[in-house]
């Protein structure tokens, strides 16, 4: 019998770049690649997702005085409705609790899964950018969402 898996959120390093950008390809239609990545490890938090050493998932935000802005984050399509996003998302937020006084995203407005998951965890919408995200037919709308502490 399998023991249980050892999971822990990290820090990244330049070594897991490679693994993030292709997840990050494995999750959505428009990724961004290893050089994104990069950049936004030199400039930004980055945290992994790390499941008896394997990268499942990631996030990226930034923060500028006292608000923290969602970057990026996405768990591997195969992990998916285990509980893995609810666990970024939560660290997100509890790591920035005293750092920052509200968080920020954006959001494709048809990830309604996404979304549901912003909701239940205390993000509101609070706008739309218009044509903010390519698709396969054109540009789709955002949903700008923020948490206040």
């Amino acid at each position: 019998m399998k023991g249980k898996a050892f999971t822990l959120i990290r820090p990244a390093s330049s070594a897991d770049i490679c693994a993030i950008a292709l997840l990050d390809a494995q999750s959505t239609a428009f990724p961004w690649c290893e050089q994104q990545f990069s950049e936004s490890l030199a400039s930004h938090r980055m945290f992994v997702l790390d499941i008896d050493g394997a990268i499942a998932g990631y996030l990226v935000y930034s923060l500028v005085l006292d608000e923290a802005e969602l970057l990026n984050i996405a768990v591997a399509p195969a992990l998916r409705g285990r509980g893995h996003g609810t666990r970024l998302l939560e660290y997100f937020i509890e790591t920035n609790r005293g750092v920052a006084t509200r968080l920020l995203l954006e959001v494709r407005h048809s990830n309604r899964a996404a979304i549901d998951l912003y909701n239940t965890h205390g993000f509101v919408k609070q706008g739309v950018r218009k044509g903010y995200y390519p698709t396969s037919y054109g540009r789709e709308d955002a949903w700008m969402m923020v948490y206040e502490y």
